[in-house]
């Protein structure tokens, strides 16, 4: 097996970056770079041909990479994210991958390639493939969105959203709920949110719910919405939506079917997308502070290049918005 920089970093007593750090020409203590290269010597070590391209300077700017530009999420989040580094002298560059996991990772070399300082990867998914990328690059990086014990994290409280929205959709008397959420390979949005409300299902005896997933897309909403609707023997009270998008296709889907909300069906989501306020009936959604994130995650990796300490991970707040979107049924 092929000696890797955590296998160096073990086996010389220092962190990972620390060598990272070394090979990509930055400035360790002489103790320290005499027993990097002492273990390098000793293992064989061949230091990776791409890190040690990156031994030139690097330059002010930070680097995004984000699943889509059309997202609402997104677009508040980069807005805050390049805010607070225009501030402090900085430049943000973005890349959009289309949802395509191969593309976050060419992503990653390709920022590294321009001498980025940091990246923030607004991540839907996590593998290993990130994670070789992310070691060999050196540079730091920020998943946000989702969590990994090597990787610093920002990750908003999904599953204590979800056991709120589950909590509130009960306390209304509904008790035949449908739940449309979203691919599990998304731990935050398709997991914890589902895990949150499952919680509070179990907590209310005579209450149960079908689980169906969507894309995060409206139109892909749409006509998973529709398939529950047209199910005439079990159409649900309510339906808890993993996003504020799935939201949306469920109310248009309903209009389409003359179907009233909330007299005839009750509707809520999460995200706390600005439409949801201006349409009718408003909306009953968990609201994150996108904008908010955005600029910590800028402050974290500024810290990150500048080498100073950055907790591992961060957990934010949310708001529950209570609209007109659910009927009390009690």
């Amino acid at each position: 097996m092929n000696t890797t920089i955590s296998d160096i970093a073990k086996i010389a007593g220092v962190a990972k970056s620390t060598v990272s750090r070394y090979l990509n020409g930055g400035s360790v203590s002489e103790a320290t770079r005499r027993k990097i290269e002492h273990v390098i010597k000793e293992t064989g070590y061949i230091p990776n041909s791409f890190a040690q391209s990156l031994k030139a300077k690097k330059t002010s700017m930070i680097g995004a990479i984000v699943p889509r530009l059309d997202s609402f999420a997104a677009s508040q989040t980069v807005t805050g994210m390049d805010e607070e580094l225009r501030e402090n002298g900085y430049q943000l560059l973005i890349i959009n991958t289309s949802q395509n996991l191969s593309r976050e990772i060419e992503a990653l070399y390709d920022l590294a390639r321009q001498k980025i300082s940091g990246i923030v990867l607004f991540a839907t998914q996590i593998t290993e493939s990130h994670l070789t990328a992310i070691e060999e690059i050196g540079i730091p990086v920020i998943f946000l969105g989702q969590q990994h014990e090597d990787v610093h994290s920002i990750i908003y409280d999904d599953y204590t959203a979800g056991y709120e929205i589950g909590r509130y959709i009960l306390a209304k008397g509904h008790r035949d709920i449908a739940y449309l959420g979203v691919t599990e390979k998304d731990v935050a949005v398709g997991v914890r949110r589902k895990h949150g409300f499952q919680q509070a299902l179990k907590e209310q005896a005579g209450a149960s719910a079908d689980f169906y997933e969507s894309g995060f897309r409206m139109s892909v909403a749409v006509e998973a919405a529709s398939r529950i609707l047209d199910n005439r023997d079990r159409r649900p009270t309510a339906i808890v939506c993993a996003t504020d998008n799935i939201a949306l296709g469920v109310m248009k889907a309903a209009h389409m079917r003359g179907i009233r909300i909330p007299e005839d069906i009750s509707v809520t989501g999460f995200g706390g997308y600005d439409v949801t306020e201006v349409i009718h009936p408003g909306l009953t959604t968990v609201k994150y502070g996108y904008a908010a994130g955005g600029r910590l995650a800028a402050r974290q990796v500024m810290k990150l290049v500048q080498e100073e300490s950055v907790d591992t991970l961060t957990v934010l707040d949310y708001e529950f918005i209570e609209r007109e979107s659910v009927d009390n049924i009690e």
